[in-house]
Formats: structure tokens, C-alpha cells, sequence
């Protein structure tokens, strides 16, 4: 009715983030004011647009960024998009660069609003990081894209011929589904002899034709009249709908039908049963007869309504026939003609509301999810938003949302039925690596509807676990000798994070052992944590020692751990007892006296050994293998000590050789043997010459050096020197022993820091012996006195060194080889000194040669290093 009124039209929309104008005009089109916005800088606020229906998709509605205050470059970041309730259609897009809000989908205003005046359409546009929410009003405009249509194409009108001028005569509106200066406006009728038209409005508001009678009928005349109306709209361009209207001319019908009410309403529950009586329409007419007799109809309805209803056109029972949501439409409104037998009609409205009951249950939408998380995000971490919306309205749509128990997540209400899904506590993906998070809302409609969704969440892995070895020390036990390359042992490091994170790598950490780097005795195997032997070791060198092996993970930045590995060198039986005393056979010759009166049990001699080795492989054991009387003497097993084994007769043998082995106890049995001459005599004067005690072995040693020597000098002297030493060697056929007097053994012999380190070595007292060699003179001593520290050798050394091997300390400083002559006591001695690299034996060849080639030499002074020879 109001636009009956007025020329113009302005709605002024007053919000609290800023106002909007539009305007209609009666007498033009429809215009479309800017929008005075004052945005205000908050982080949630509304934003309205209003622009025509029927847009091409793509077209610019404005610039939702700029309106909002918003960074168009962070749209794309912020996963800024659009959101609708339910399934309904996205009409507009958002563009991500240029932050413009665009036509998505066709918008069709007729088919969103049907007639109502506005039509709205209220979108979300949603930002993440941190969650915005904002509401978008967009107010479709109509434009003149529909032509009115009447509900009939031939409308039926009976007209007694009695009617008087002026007589008014309704037709059915026409129906144009735009609005406002695109609907109906008007109507024309071909021109005839009869009728004029006249233009009406009914309450509704909605224009309709009376065929108006300008000259009398007379049926005789003309029984029947087919007349063309038509209906224009007020659009641009104009649309129109035509109707052809066919007047019978009948006898007298005075009265049109009255309805009892103007509009009718009923209230009807969403999913009713079909059938079910709505409202029942009425009409009375004055009329008798067939001409008060009233049929119903409906003049003009929605395609929506009438696939929903129907009507009995004798009753006038609105009846249920199709499926009824309240979702989908809240009200109807049904225009009823009712009419006469003989055409007069009136009309009448029907509002149908639509009452909602809790038929819809709540659905959940994830609009965003964050998957996989970082193990290591902090908790209050936002890792999804959850959208839940309940088509139902008042308290059946209002939603409550929850998640299950013990999980370390909760849902947080955010904006409106919206919910954020965030962290309450530290995330191990070691311990749990997945979560299936079941998110259940719950209406508050009777009864309670309620639905659930299930979310999958991973969980990222970080390099948070640095490797973990299987034991905290490892011990491995290699023997000696191994073969290079050999395996040692096998470290294993756990990393319980996931692939590069846990891929373990190892190496050995830089050390020394000795002073050696550690590379050069073992290596590692950088995927498998085996431990290789890189050399053969030696037990005497070194015992056990420790390296470090790390264990390392692939992950940014890499995690380690150490472990020591402790290497234990078993002990093989590689090295022979050593004989320390008496000196093996060729370095010296010894000579022990036993007293004639030694009873049973005397300590006659000692046998001193020593083996490198260590435990059973050390321990020796001592056996008189061969002795010129089985019976006599008898050694120690363990001790090496020659005892008589009873009291010394007169008819024992003066002179008593001893074969003596000593063996070790590994597997298998290491030995060494030497021999130890003893004489049974009180006094060396009693003792004749001694060379016979060794003639055997020495006499042929010192042939091969004579023969040898001959050899040598055989290029220039051939003939003449064969002679001179044959003359010579029988002479001197029986050789005196070289030296007179006793020499003493030095202590240097025995080292007094030869040790075992697990104190079971073969030396467990100190022992020192002097043996004493006799001559035929009896009346001099020759003997060496040297410092017992100067000449120590140290442990290492004892099975290196030689007797020989001790003369070079004595000749450091004279940096040449000599052979000194000494004339003792009238002639009857010579001492023949030698020292420097040459073998004791060449020594004494080279010195009997010399005696004998040259005479006896002139005494030559000693040396000041030997002033201590008496």
C-alpha cells in the first residue's frame, strides 16, 4: 500500500559498523546508492553490499579488504575464505590477491526471495591466524527479467444481458515474480464496443483488472465476446503478459461471492503428514440457485507452494500434499478466488506459517585443520576450526559441542558456532604418534538431536631424542694376534623418532692410546655400530685401554650420546720362557762349586727365568732334563732352586753337567732349556784345568772360528800361515782357561723392575749370584766392577739384551772397536780385553792370531777405564 503513496522510496539500514542507502524510485528504475561504510578497525565487524541479480560470474562487488581494513597480501596466509550455513550455494568468492568479493554463482533473486520486498543473503567471511569472523550482508536488487503472466490463458467470464452499465467485472491478476517498478503496473484492453478496463488494488497491494460494461449487452445480438487484455510492467525494458478473455452473455447474476475473512491464517508444523486440513476457506454468495453457488481456486500461488497444497474447489479444504520443511520455506501465502456459477468472483489470502520442530541434527564442519602437528607445539596451540550448525531454529538449533576425554586437546567457543581446536598439553609423538578425535554436538531441541564427526590427527616428529645406547659401558675381549679387521664387539643406540630423526650413525671419538691415535686400533661401522680391529695387538705392548664410539641421528640439528668401550687384550702363549741365568751357552761360561760336605737339601744353584707372557702362560715350571748323576741333584718345580738331592760322596763325579728345561703352562707349552756345570770341590786350587768340563761343545765351536779364519787369510798368506798355525795350535793344544781369578755376574742380569703387573711373575725375592771361574794359575782374580744402577736394564729391554750387549756400555766413549794385551805376572797370563760390536768368539781367534803371527806383544799400558783390574 505504501507504494501507492509515494514517488520514491529510500530504506536507510542503520548498523553499528556503518550505514547503507538504497533507493527505489516509481517512476524510473531502480537505483543504487553507495554505501557511506565506516569500518572500524575490530577484529570481528559486518560489511553490506547491494548490487542487481543476474551479475556475470567473476563480476567485482567491492573490495571486502579494503572496506574490513584487512591486508590483501595476507589473505592468501590467513586461509581467508567464504562460508555458508549448511549445503546452500556459495554465491560470491573472495580474491585471495586482490582481496575483491566477486560473483561466484548465478543469483537469481526470484528464485532466492521469491517476492519479497529485500532480498538478503548473509555470508562468513572467515580468517585464520588468528580466527576472524566477519559478516557479510549482500542485498540483491531486481531487474526486469520476468513478464507478467496471468494464471489462466483463457479467462471465462459470464455476463447477464440484463447487466447494467457500468457494471464491474474482476479478472485474475497477472502475476509478474519481480517486484516493486518491475512488477505489474498496469493492464490494457483491446478495444471493443462493450467494455472499458479499469484498474484496481486489492489489500495485498496487487494490481488487477474489471472489465468495466460501457453499452448494454443484448444476447439475441451477440452471445458470446473474446477480448485481448494485457498486463505491463514498469521495468526497463517494459515486459508484458497477455490473456485472452472469453464473456459469455447470460441472464441476470446480481451478487459476487463474499469470503468470510480478507486473510485467512493457520500455522502448520513442519513434516506433517500428507492430507493433513490446513485451513478451510468460505464463501457465501445472495444469489439462489446456480448463481449462488461458490467454487474455490487458487488465483496465484508460488510453484513451491502449489507442489505443497491443494484445494477442494466445492469445500475450500487447503490440504498437505507434498513434503513440508520448515527449513527450506517458513511461510506461504495463498491467494483464493472463489467464484459463482455464472462467473462473479472475489478473492481472498491465505497465510500458512510454518512452525519448525528438532528434525535436523547438528553438523559439524571442519573448516580447517592442522595436520600433522610438531610434537613440540606449546599447548594452547590452535590445530583446527570446527563450524557446527543446526538447520532448526531458537532452541533446537542451539548447540553444545564437546570432545572426548584424555586426549590433550579441547574445543574452545570462538565466534558464533564456531570452535577452535587446541592443545592443552605437551604432544609425544613417541608415546602417541595419532589421535582420532571424535567431536559430538548436541541441540538443545526435545528430544535432543546429537551427530559426531571424527577428526585424524598426526603428529609430527621433531628430533627431540638424542640416540640411547642399549648399555651403559661396553667391554670387549679381544686375544692377541687377531687378524686385522677382525670384529670386536657390536654397540646398538635406540632413537626413537622417526626416519631421518631416528636414523643412528656412528663413529669413534679422536683419542690416543699410547700416544698411537685410536683410528689406528679400531674402526666402527657407521651403520651397524660394529667394532673392527684395525691392527694386531700385543699383549706385552699393552693390556686394555678405552674408546669413545658416538652415536648420532640424522635430524636438524643432530642429536648424539657417547659410550666408552673398554678393549681387554687376552694373553696368548706367544713368547718363550727366558733364561736369565745362568747366560745361555756362547755369551759366558759358568762354572758353580759345591762344597764336598753339602748334606741332603743345600742350595747349590738357582735357575732364574722369566716369560713375557702372563697368568698360566707365566707360570714356569722347572725339570732337570738330563745330569751327569740322576741322582744328585734335584730343581726346585716352581723355584728353580738346585738343591743336592743327598750328602756328597768321594765317589761322586767332580765335575756335574745339568741339562735343564723350563717350560710354561699355556696351551701349548712353551720352553727353553740351558745347561749349568757345577763342581764338587772345596777349593779352586784343587781343581784341575776346566776346559774339559765344556770340551765337547766349545772345542768344536772354536774350530769353526779358526777354520774360518784361516779361510780369510788363506788369498795372501796361504802357504805361510798354515804352517805357522798348525805349529801354534799344537802347541797351545790344551789351551789354559782365559781368565784367572773368579768374575762376578753383574746384578744387571737380573733386573730388579722385572715384574709381573698382576704380581704373579717368576722372580718373587731378589737373588743375586756371583760365579766364579778358575784358571790353572790360582793366583789372581780378574773381576768387573760396574755400577749395579749405571748397567739396570729396564723391563722392556730384559728379553732384548744380551751379555755382549753389556760390554757396550763400558766402550761408548771410545767410538772404536780394540783389543788391549796384558802381561801379568811374569808371562804366565795373558789377558786378552775385547769389547765393541765383535762376538766374544772372534775376539779370542782374532787375539790368538795376532799371538801368534806377532810373538808375545810388548806390555802395553791399560786403558783408564780399566785401571780397576788387578
Amino acid at each position: 500500500r505504501l507504494l501507492e503513496h509515494f514517488e520514491d522510496i529510500i530504506f536507510i539500514k542503520m548498523g553499528h559498523k556503518g550505514i547503507s542507502v538504497t533507493g527505489f524510485s516509481m517512476s524510473g528504475l531502480v537505483f543504487c546508492f553507495a554505501f557511506f561504510l565506516l569500518p572500524l578497525h575490530s577484529a570481528y565487524g559486518d560489511v553490506s553490499y547491494s548490487f542487481p541479480e543476474e551479475m556475470k560470474r567473476g563480476s567485482v562487488i567491492g573490495n571486502i579488504a579494503k572496506d574490513l581494513g584487512l591486508e590483501a597480501s595476507r589473505l592468501s596466509a590467513r586461509k581467508a575464505r567464504i562460508d555458508t550455513e549448511g549445503n546452500r550455494k556459495r554465491y560470491c568468492d573472495i580474491n585471495l590477491s586482490t582481496g575483491d568479493l566477486i560473483v561466484a554463482e548465478r543469483i537469481d533473486r526470484e528464485g532466492l526471495c521469491g517476492e519479497k520486498i529485500l532480498c538478503i543473503l548473509k555470508f562468513e567471511l572467515v580468517l585464520e591466524s588468528p580466527l576472524e569472523l566477519h559478516h557479510i550482508s549482500l542485498q540483491i536488487q531486481d531487474i526486469n527479467d520476468n513478464s507478467p503472466i496471468f494464471p489462466k490463458d483463457l479467462i471465462k467470464v459470464e455476463i447477464r444481458e440484463s447487466a447494467l452499465k457500468g457494471a464491474r467485472y474482476r479478472v485474475n491478476a497477472a502475476h509478474d515474480a519481480d517486484i516493486g517498478q518491475n512488477a505489474v503496473q498496469s493492464y490494457v484492453l483491446q478495444r471493443n464496443n462493450h467494455f472499458v478496463l479499469g484498474l484496481q488494488t486489492n489489500n495485498a497491494g496487487i494490481k488487477y483488472g474489471e472489465l468495466v460494461l460501457d453499452k448494454e449487452l443484448d444476447r439475441e445480438e451477440q452471445q458470446e465476446l473474446k477480448l485481448l487484455m494485457t498486463a505491463v510492467d514498469g521495468g526497463s525494458p517494459q515486459r508484458s503478459g497477455t490473456v485472452v478473455i472469453h464473456v459469455t452473455v447470460l441472464d441476470a447474476n446480481d451478487n459476487a461471492p463474499v469470503f468470510s475473512q480478507a486473510v485467512y491464517k493457520a500455522s502448520l508444523p513442519e513434516n506433517s503428514p500428507l492430507d493433513t486440513v490446513v485451513v478451510t476457506v468460505s464463501a457465501t454468495d445472495a444469489d439462489e440457485g446456480v448463481n449462488g453457488e461458490v467454487t474455490y481456486e487458487f488465483s496465484r500461488v508460488s510453484e513451491t507452494a502449489r507442489n505443497v497444497f491443494t484445494m477442494d474447489q466445492n469445500t475450500g479444504e487447503i490440504r498437505v500434499t507434498g513434503e513440508i520443511d520448515y527449513e527450506e520455506e517458513t511461510q506461504f501465502e495463498l491467494f483464493i478466488e472463489g467464484k459463482d456459477g455464472f462467473g462473479l468472483s472475489s478473492d481472498s489470502k491465505v497465510i500458512i506459517d510454518i512452525t519448525d520442530i528438532n528434525d535436523n541434527t547438528p553438523v559439524i564442519y571442519l573448516k580447517s585443520l592442522t595436520s600433522p602437528i610438531p610434537e613440540n607445539a606449546s599447548p594452547g596451540t590452535e590445530v583446527g576450526i570446527i563450524n557446527v550448525q543446526d538447520r532448526d531454529s531458537e532452541n533446537n538449533r542451539q548447540v553444545r559441542c564437546y570432545i572426548q576425554q584424555n586426549l590433550p586437546f579441547k574445543l574452545v567457543p570462538s565466534i558464533k558456532n564456531y570452535y577452535s581446536l587446541v592443545t592443552t598439553g605437551e604432544l609425544d609423538r613417541e608415546l602417541v604418534s595419532d589421535y582420532n578425535i571424535t567431536i559430538t554436538a548436541t541441540d538443545e531441541g526435545s528430544p535432543p538431536l546429537s551427530s559426531s564427526k571424527s577428526v585424524q590427527l598426526s603428529v609430527a616428529d621433531v628430533n627431540d631424542n638424542p640416540p640411547v645406547f642399549e648399555e651403559q659401558s661396553y667391554k670387549a675381549h679381544v686375544t692377541e694376534n687377531n687378524k686385522p679387521g677382525a670384529s670386536v664387539c657390536s654397540v646398538t643406540a635406540r632413537d626413537p623418532d622417526w626416519r631421518q630423526n631416528g636414523t643412528v650413525i656412528y663413529s669413534i671419538l679422536p683419542g690416543e692410546v699410547n700416544g698411537v691415535p685410536v683410528s689406528s686400533f679400531l674402526s666402527v661401522n657407521g651403520d651397524t655400530g660394529v667394532i673392527h680391529a684395525v691392527r694386531s695387538f700385543d699383549y706385552e705392548q699393552f693390556r686394555s685401554f678405552k674408546v669413545h664410539v658416538v652415536a648420532r641421528d640424522n635430524g636438524s640439528p643432530p642429536l648424539s650420546s657417547n659410550v666408552t668401550v673398554s678393549v681387554f687384550i687376552t694373553d696368548v702363549n706367544d713368547n718363550s720362557p727366558q733364561i736369565l741365568y745362568p747366560a745361555p751357552e756362547g755369551n759366558s761360561f759358568m762354572t758353580e762349586l759345591v762344597p764336598k760336605a753339602a748334606h741332603g737339601g743345600s742350595l747349590v744353584s738357582k735357575m732364574i727365568a722369566v716369560d713375557a707372557d702372563s697368568g698360566q702362560n707365566a707360570w714356569l715350571s722347572y725339570h732337570i732334563v738330563k745330569s751327569t748323576d740322576p741322582g744328585l741333584f734335584t730343581i726346585g718345580l716352581h723355584s728353580g732352586e738346585i738343591r743336592t738331592q743327598r750328602d756328597i760322596s768321594e765317589s761322586d763325579n767332580m765335575k756335574q753337567n745339568l741339562i735343564v728345561s723350563v717350560k710354561d703352562n699355556g696351551q701349548p707349552s712353551l720352553s727353553a732349556t740351558c745347561t749349568m756345570y757345577l763342581v764338587i770341590s772345596d777349593n779352586l786350587a784343587e781343581v784341575p784345568e776346566l776346559k774339559d768340563v765344556s770340551y765337547d761343545e766349545n772345542n768344536s765351536k772354536l774350530t769353526s772360528y779358526l777354520i774360518i779364519a784361516l779361510v780369510s787369510v788363506s788369498t795372501f798368506f796361504l802357504t805361510f800361515i798354515i804352517v805357522i798355525l798348525a805349529v801354534r795350535f799344537c802347541r797351545r793344544r790344551k789351551p789354559r782357561l782365559l781368565f784367572d781369578g773368579a768374575v762376578a755376574i753383574p746384578s744387571a742380569y737380573l733386573p730388579p723392575n722385572y715384574a709381573e703387573v698382576d704380581g704373579a711373575g717368576t722372580l718373587r725375592s731378589t737373588y743375586n749370584y756371583d760365579a766364579y771361574l778358575t784358571t790353572g794359575s790360582r793366583t789372581s782374580d780378574f773381576k768387573f766392577v760396574t755400577s749395579y744402577n749405571d748397567n739396570t736394564l729396564p723391563a722392556d729391554q730384559t728379553l732384548r739384551k744380551t751379555p755382549t750387549d753389556f760390554a757396550e756400555a763400558l766402550d761408548d766413549s771410545e767410538g772404536s772397536p780394540e783389543v788391549w794385551f796384558y802381561d801379568n805376572l811374569k808371562g804366565k797370563t795373558l789377558i786378552l780385553i775385547g769389547w765393541g760390536w765383535l762376538p766374544s768368539g772372534w775376539t779370542w781367534l782374532l787375539s790368538g792370531l795376532a799371538y801368534a803371527l806377532l810373538g808375545r806383544p810388548k806390555a802395553a799400558p791399560l786403558p783408564s777405564h780399566l785401571k780397576s783390574i788387578e
